[in-house]
């Protein structure tokens, strides 16, 4: 008589299938929901801090008058009000309408401050430390969880895995539903089946924007962002013909002008060496007969095109140039489509750089919009938006625990994974487009070799660990 085991019918073999599916969704998603959760929270609250008070203070409200102040009083108002002889300023940020302060950023030795004078009567209205606010606590949390490089990998890994979890989840989904119409608005159920529809639902409508979100996210990581796409998108420094001097150790953008850990020069260009004065490349700018102070910097970023807010950076040093920047990513437009950025030489007034968003690579500009919508930058339509995308991200992590939670029998000790005393074979038609996915992002790799380990040697040769996970 033939004993030997009967192959499993069609059905079996795929319950199987999505028995795995959702085992390694589960493993996944209990590492990326409390991370999830952190950066929904701390986005929804930037983006609310963005929008009362300003991501520098420049929301604050002041009296329109008939005349505006020259720049010059109102910058040694804003370095006065430090009482300090060694204080300068270093750069400026234009009111962002009519009604609203001037922002200068004054630094006094090692200590950067700014300050917020009403361009009218060119009196300084508040006085505040650089970068410690509300807004800069949330984003500092958002980008690495004040862990420094370590946090910088356990963020990128999370978002790398959700990359994962969102394709994973898509599966699930499908073979409970069958339909796209049942994906999108299913019929929610009872009890746990509640909770599944409603992660279901909530992960559906969500996923394409929170897979543009990882991606916008870990491009600007340490690994995936600084060591894969970035240095292969940024700005060719030489399209200009400015280079720096190969004898001097010129300072890419993102050293000079992202000195605290807000980012605020656009991802394509933080890589690229700064131009430097001195030169007799470039081409006409401000007249060489009139001096290049802040005043004529001015009128020159708004006689070539820049209006509302924009910025001034200082030159640094004998080689520095001044700046002048607007982009959405600082919140200074509601379009990435205006991203502009000049250098002038701070001696001869030469224009040695007019870079724009179509001058940047197809990558970086696609890192511009979705920076932008990522941010909440596009107007009042994309900050509702994102108010709601937060708190749906939210949700779906919280019924993710709830379902888990409600699935654990009475008083149980662990984990309890799904099939977790069920002997799975891998499922390489699955198994190889998630290994290749995880192949473009380094930490998901080496976070899916992890749980590999984890659930196919250590929970079956450690009885003291598997009980945990069973």
């Amino acid at each position: 008589m033939n004993t030997a085991n009967p192959s499993p019918n069609p059905a079996q073999q795929a319950n199987r299938r999505y028995l795995l599916v959702w085992r390694w969704h589960f493993y996944a998603g209990l590492f990326v929901a409390p991370f999830l959760i952190l950066l929904a929270v701390t986005g929804l609250a930037m983006l609310l801090f963005a929008n009362i008070s300003g991501r520098e203070g420049e929301r604050i409200r002041v009296e329109p008058q008939a005349v505006v102040q020259p720049l010059s009083v109102q910058a040694e108002a804003a370095r006065a009000a430090l009482q300090s002889e060694t204080a300068s300023v270093v750069q400026y940020l234009s009111p962002r309408a009519g009604d609203m302060v001037a922002v200068f950023r004054v630094n006094d030795g090692d200590k950067a401050m700014m300050v917020a004078v009403d361009p009218y009567n060119a009196q300084a209205v508040k006085v505040f430390p650089r970068n410690q606010d509300g807004y800069h606590l949330m984003d500092e949390i958002h980008s690495d969880i004040l862990l420094g490089a370590f946090g910088d990998y356990l963020l990128e890994t999370a978002a790398s895995l959700t990359i994962l979890l969102i394709i994973t989840g898509f599966y699930l989904w499908w073979s409970k539903q069958g339909r796209l119409k049942n994906i999108f608005l299913p019929k929610i159920g009872s009890g746990r089946s509640a909770w599944r529809d409603i992660h279901g639902a909530v992960g559906a409508w969500v996923s394409l924007v929170l897979l543009l979100f990882c991606l916008s996210g870990i491009a600007w990581a340490g690994i995936w962002g600084g060591k894969v796409v970035q240095a292969w998108n940024q700005f060719p420094a030489g399209k200009w013909g400015v280079a720096p001097n190969p004898e001097s150790d010129a300072e890419t953008y993102g050293r000079l002008l992202n000195d605290g850990k807000t980012k605020e020069v656009p991802w394509v260009l933080e890589l690229t060496p700064m131009p430097q004065s001195g030169t007799t490349l470039g081409k006409d700018g401000i007249n060489p007969s009139e001096p290049m102070t802040l005043e004529t910097v001015d009128r020159y970023a708004r006689e070539i095109g820049f209006q509302g807010r924009y910025q001034v950076n200082f030159p640094k040093g004998e080689k520095g140039v001044w700046t002048l920047s607007q982009d959405s990513m600082s919140y200074d437009d509601s379009s990435p489509f205006i991203d502009r950025t000049v250098h002038l030489d701070q001696y001869s007034g030469r224009q040695l750089a007019d870079i724009r968003y179509d001058d940047y690579s197809w990558f970086g500009k696609f890192m511009a919009v979705s920076i932008a919508l990522h941010m909440g930058t596009l107007g009042w339509w994309s900050v509702a938006t994102n108010i709601v995308f937060c708190l749906a991200v939210i949700l779906m992590c919280i019924s993710g625990f709830v379902m888990w939670w409600k699935r654990r029998p009475e008083q149980a000790v662990g984990l309890h994974p799904p099939a977790a005393n069920i002997n799975l074979p891998v499922w390489w038609a699955m198994a190889v487009p998630l290994l290749a996915v995880a192949l473009l992002f380094p930490t998901a790799l080496i976070a899916v070799l992890l749980i590999a380990v984890l659930d196919f040697v250590l929970l079956s040769r450690i009885p003291a660990l598997g009980k945990w996970f069973k």
